[in-house]
This record gives C-alpha cells, sequence and structure tokens, in this order.
C-alpha cells in the first residue's frame, strides 16, 4: 500500500521540486551524481507504509553520519561512466578490437573525437573501480550491517576474477591499443550488467551519505517508528528544517487526545508550526532525518493539509467552495477508517464569521471523534475554542502567543497550553498607517 500524499499537500509543504525555492527536497539534495539525484528523487516520492523500512534506512542514515563514511568520488566520474557503459558492445574480442583501432585512426586523421570518449568513458570506469576497491578495503573490517546490501554488491562486482587486470590500471595512454580494446571489451560486454550494478550501488552510496551528512550540518534527529496498532505521534523540539535557530515546540497525540486545536494572532507562527509537523511526519515515513530532538510514531496510511488554499478558476469554484471540497475529500479518506494526519489551518475563511463559526464547529466535533487520525486545526475564531471546551475534553487546546511593547505586537512562537484572546488585527492596521494616509 502507498503513503497517500495529494499535490495540494506537497505544495502547502513545499515538499517536492529540485528548483523550487526553499523546497524540503532541495534542502536533501546535495548528492554527488546525476544518478545519485535521480535516485534521491524516487525515494523522495514515495514514502513508506511500514515500520520495518522506515527503521531500516533510518538506520543506514544514522550508521553512516556516526562513522565518518564519505563518498569518495566526483561527478565528472560517473558522467563519463555512464556515458561510456550506455553503448553496449556485443561484438566478439576481434571485431571490437577493429572499431577501437578504427576510432585511433579516424581520430588521428579526422579529428573525430571517438577515440578520445572511449578513452575518457573508460579511463573513469577503472577510476571508478579502483576507488570503490579501496573504499572496500578501508571499511572491510567495520562493522557494516545496515550496509550490508551494498557491501555485498562491492563484493560481487570487485571480487569477479575476470576484474584482475583492470584493478590497479588507470594510465591508458601508456598502454597497448591491444590492451585498451581488451579493457574495453571486458567492460562493455562480458562486465556490463556487473559494472551497471556497481554504478547503481554507488548512487545509494552518494544518496546516504548526502542525506548523512545534512543531517549533521543541520543537527537533525532520527525517527522511531513505532506499531501501527498504536495511536502514537511524540515529537520534542520541532522546528522548521529551513529556520536553524526556529523556536522549538514540543507535540504530543494519542488516544483519546489525537486533536490539537491551535489558536493565536496573524503572524503568531500558526501556519509555520503546522507545516513544520507535517514536514517530521513526512520526512519521518521516509526514514529521512527531522528537524527535532526526537520522534515516536505509528505509521500513517497519508498525510492531508489545507493551509494555503485558493480559489478554482478553471472550475468555477469561489475560495470558500474550494475550501469545502477539501475538507469533504479529508473527511471522506478520515471516515474511511484510514490514519491519517490532518492539517487545516483557519477552516472557512472564505465565507462570513457566522458561517465560518459553525462550520468550524461542527466539522471539529465530528473529526475528534475518529481515533485512528490525528489532527491539527487553527483558527482565528476564538470562540469556537471556548464552545469546545466545554463539550469535548480530548481535545488538546494550544496557542501561540503574543506579547505587546506598547502599540508593537511580539511574538514567542512558543506554544503554550489553552486559548489565546490576542486580537491584534486592528492594531497591525493602525501601526501601517493606513488610516492615517487615507484621511490625508
Amino acid at each position: 500500500m502507498s503513503f497517500i500524499i495529494d499535490k495540494q499537500t506537497r505544495n502547502d509543504l513545499n515538499l517536492s521540486g529540485k528548483y523550487r525555492s526553499g523546497s524540503i527536497f532541495s534542502l536533501f539534495n546535495k548528492v554527488k551524481t546525476a544518478g545519485g539525484e535521480k535516485l534521491l528523487q524516487q525515494m523522495f516520492n514515495a514514502p513508506f507504509t511500514d515500520t520495518e523500512n522506515i527503521n531500516k534506512r533510518s538506520g543506514i542514515f544514522q550508521y553512516i553520519q556516526h562513522s565518518g563514511l564519505d563518498f569518495p568520488f566526483n561527478s565528472n566520474q560517473f558522467k563519463d561512466a555512464e556515458d561510456y557503459l550506455a553503448e553496449e558492445n556485443n561484438d566478439f574480442y576481434f571485431i571490437s578490437f577493429v572499431k577501437v583501432y578504427s576510432k585511433k585512426i579516424r581520430g588521428v586523421l579526422l579529428r573525430e573525437q571517438q577515440y578520445d570518449n572511449l578513452i575518457r568513458g573508460l579511463a573513469a570506469m577503472l577510476s571508478i573501480l579502483n576507488t570503490t576497491n579501496a573504499f572496500l578495503n578501508k571499511y572491510r573490517d567495520r562493522p557494516s550491517y545496515p550496509l550490508d546490501d551494498l557491501m555485498t554488491n562491492f563484493r560481487t562486482v570487485l571480487e569477479d576474477t575476470r576484474l584482475g587486470k583492470l584493478i590497479g590500471n588507470e594510465v591508458l595512454n601508456e598502454m597497448p591499443l591491444y590492451q585498451i580494446a581488451e579493457f574495453d571489451f571486458m567492460l562493455r560486454q562480458r562486465l556490463r550488467k556487473e559494472m551497471l550494478l556497481l554504478l547503481e550501488t554507488l548512487f545509494h552510496l552518494d544518496v546516504y551519505t548526502a542525506v548523512a551528512r545534512v543531517a549533521e550540518l543541520n543537527n537533525f534527529s532520527y525517527a522511531e517508528s513505532v506499531k501501527s496498532t498504536d495511536n502514537i505521534m511524540e515529537i520534542d523540539s520541532l522546528r522548521h528544517p529551513a529556520l536553524p535557530k526556529g523556536v522549538a515546540n514540543h507535540l504530543r497525540f494519542g488516544q483519546p487526545e489525537n486533536m490539537v486545536f491551535l489558536t493565536g494572532a496573524n503572524m503568531a507562527g500558526k501556519s509555520t508550526l503546522m507545516k513544520s509537523f507535517g514536514i517530521a511526519v513526512y520526512l519521518a515515513h521516509l526514514g529521512f532525518p527531522i528537524a527535532a530532538k526526537s520522534m515516536r510514531f505509528s505509521v500513517r496510511d497519508g498525510l492531508f493539509s489545507s493551509i494555503n488554499m485558493a480559489d478554482n478558476l478553471e472550475m468555477g469554484h469561489s475560495h470558500f467552495y474550494a475550501e469545502v471540497l477539501r475538507v469533504k475529500e479529508a473527511a471522506v479518506n478520515v471516515a474511511s477508517g484510514k490514519s491519517f494526519v490532518v492539517l487545516f489551518d483557519e477552516l472557512f475563511k472564505g465565507t462570513n464569521v457566522k458561517d465560518a463559526y459553525d462550520g468550524t464547529l461542527l466539522v471539529t466535533k465530528a473529526f475528534s471523534k475518529y481515533q485512528t487520525a490525528v489532527f491539527i486545526i487553527s483558527t482565528h475564531i476564538i470562540e469556537v475554542g471556548e464552545e469546545l471546551r466545554k463539550s469535548n475534553g480530548d481535545i488538546q487546546f494550544k496557542y501561540l502567543p503574543t506579547i505587546m511593547n506598547g502599540t508593537i505586537p511580539n511574538y514567542t512562537y512558543l506554544l503554550k497550553d489553552g486559548i489565546t484572546s490576542d486580537r491584534q488585527g486592528m492594531l497591525i492596521i493602525e501601526n501601517e498607517g493606513i488610516l492615517q494616509l487615507l484621511k490625508d
């Protein structure tokens, strides 16, 4: 079963996108190879839905980070090697030798680049073989349980007796042509599958070392996945991964307290907190490091958010109707019994205050009954919270406070228990001098 997440949620949390400013993918995209980047994209778009795979990948990252294991290659080596292996050699050795000889002659007489390209690709492949062999020897005697699959692949390739003549050779300009032809024939014909396996394994190592390095540099930690029968979601010192000095907050969900009702003034940090939580949940299901001190969670079926909703001009949907459809979509998933994480920021802000109050109150009450899911619902309408507190003892009421310095609001971004009474909307308008401008 695949982890359920849609485009709206990905956009809300700014998860994907190599070129998207500030995306979470770009934060981790510190790989050295094109193949590693492609693999990272595949991993990033496919969260796990089982504890075993989550903890296994997390264990690999942790092992690499704590062991100081590095990736001793450069990107140019891999580009040349991949281009070189892309042209498969299906000839007999004699025909292969003739072709190499022909490329050499044409290069001298006609200035063609085929022979130079062959030499560059062959040199890159030999360099990768020798560097990998040195890497394997360096870590051969170390415990490598999380990396057993990778180390097995390395040994399978490098201990192949057919590689005997190739290991240790890199200076091609001193080799006779027949030996270059022989090496080319071995790598692109007899050992091509092994060479492709080697590159694919190194792409994994590239990703693992890059992500572990990001965790080290940003002081990230690793989440622990527990059996899904428990409705557990605990995060200590959570912050947004793009804010190294962000204020850390703690969140706890369980049964029956599986919902946080969040209040706070404009700019108090509600949206950032919800995004930080959603990102941590997503990264945890990837087995990736998170921007928190620690996290324990039971595996979820999916993640659903409504934070940056917009109208849909093509379908003729107003902002409010788009919100309603979004809430309906969440309701369908939650009512099916799936264990979702649901984030709603400012429910029904596209309609009048009375309808927004009634809708937020009724929808929040209805969602709070589904104990298999986890919810954070924020609002400016603090009266909803007061009404909910009278009738529902299972909802956690949290707020982000505002501290006034004269007429200037300051924000702590630190969660507190309760419901805020802060209302600084008009104060912000007055501080900006809008009314005075209009009078003048």
